[in-house]
């Protein structure tokens, strides 16, 4: 990989400002079916910027209103056309697909085992080998060598135009990421990976999980962030849910204890080197889904409906895991920051620490569309639990917490 230096560091760490990135891209939101972009932040009273991208085009079994967020207004349009363009890119292309049974594409060249996949709970794991599977090629970044995989764990929505395919689970966008380069998107796809099986774990487990004493907090920027909820009676809490790969994932939840709005019980999270970059993506991502739900705009709002139906009180209950104040924190400079200027360091770091917990492939499929030319990838890591995502796909990593 070509070396690329982080040039920007203000509340995410990127090759390239935000503000660059829209105007490198912004020409190109109708070519991917984005029809407006809109600043939602207005719609609550905590001020961090929460922008829409709205693209009525979207496949069926995908959303068409995609969130995004930062601390300033350029971060959150940033993110919300990213996002829309990651959308777009991983709708499913054919022309690189081949068809077949395990054995059969074993025959052409290696092939991941399906298995390692984490396949739903019901699945019949001995019909794998009879069924016909749709394939692509990916690269693996630990050894160096491609690998099919099935086109089911690289598109979404995951759409079947063959009647003689199966496919093997409900397709999801874990590990779908775009960047300003190639390598940053695997970075990200990466981190993304990472925060789904650190978050499944914790709630497999509830073992990996410290709360952060906010009062230890130094930086600026994320007191900055954790004020804009205080002042507005909304109650942060931290946690960290780093898990066995030792890459900082941190959660904040958030309690509004002005409007008891079970809808409003609001958690997001973060993965990252450098920990605080965890903690505002954590946040931020608070302010998006407390934005979203506010605004009623995306399609997949049915935990709010839930939660307002089941009750504030009941609900925290619940969670209590997530809500709770506990006797015990650590600091946040307690978690290294073990994060570089540089976008190939920061990936060989990921690696390896990867690597030294049994994780054999890390894979990438390139899903940039050349009509579009925005970096876009797939990034899959065999045996990572999703459950957070998906409850009927635990796998076995979690015993190992």
């Amino acid at each position: 990989m070509t070396s690329k230096e982080i040039k920007y560091f203000k509340g995410t760490h990127r090759i390239i400002p935000p503000n660059e990135t829209i105007k490198n891209n912004e020409e190109k939101c109708k070519i991917a079916g984005i029809t407006r972009i809109t600043e939602i932040t207005h719609l609550d009273r905590i001020g961090l910027p929460v922008f829409s991208a709205i693209r009525p085009t979207s496949q069926d079994g995908a959303i068409s209103i995609y969130g995004g967020k930062g601390i300033s207004s350029e971060h959150a349009k940033a993110s919300a056309m990213m996002e829309g363009f990651e959308r777009y890119s991983a709708e499913k292309q054919c022309e690189n697909l081949v068809t077949g049974t395990v054995s059969e594409i074993s025959s052409k060249g290696n092939t991941i085992d399906v298995e390692s996949l984490n396949l739903p709970k019901d699945f019949k794991k001995e019909n794998i080998e009879l069924f016909n599977l749709e394939w692509n090629i990916c690269h693996d970044l630990i050894s160096g060598d491609d690998y099919y995989v099935p086109s089911n764990a690289i598109y979404h929505p995951y759409v079947l135009e063959d009647n003689s395919c199966k496919s093997l689970f409900k397709s999801n966008t874990n590990g779908l990421a775009s960047g300003n380069s190639l390598e940053e998107a695997i970075l990200h796809g990466m981190f993304e990976v990472i925060e789904r099986d650190a978050w499944s774990i914790f709630e497999l487990t509830h073992k990996n999980y410290k709360q952060i004493d906010l009062d230890s907090i130094e930086s600026e920027t994320v007191n900055d962030a954790i004020s804009k909820f205080s002042e507005n009676d909304i109650k942060i809490k931290l946690m960290d849910f780093t898990a066995d790969v030792n890459i900082p994932t941190i959660a904040a939840s958030a309690d509004d204890t002005l409007l008891k709005d079970a809808g409003l019980l609001t958690l997001g999270i973060g993965t990252h080197l450098d920990p605080e970059v965890a903690v505002l993506r954590a946040l931020t991502e608070v302010a998006q889904s407390r934005a979203t739900q506010i605004h009623g705009a995306r399609e997949d709002t049915v935990r709010a409906d839930f939660a307002r139906t089941a009750g504030y009180e009941r609900m925290k209950r619940i969670n209590k895991y997530y809500f709770q104040e506990e006797d015990e924190k650590i600091r946040l400079s307690d978690i290294e920051n073990r994060s570089t200027d540089s976008i190939t360091k920061d990936i060989d770091i990921v690696l390896d620490e990867l690597k030294s917990n049994e994780i054999e492939h890390v894979l990438y499929y390139d899903l940039t569309r050349p009509e579009l030319n925005v970096n876009v990838v797939r990034v899959i890591i065999p045996t990572m639990e999703l459950y957070s995502i998906d409850p009927s796909r635990a796998g076995y990593r979690f015993l190992r917490v």
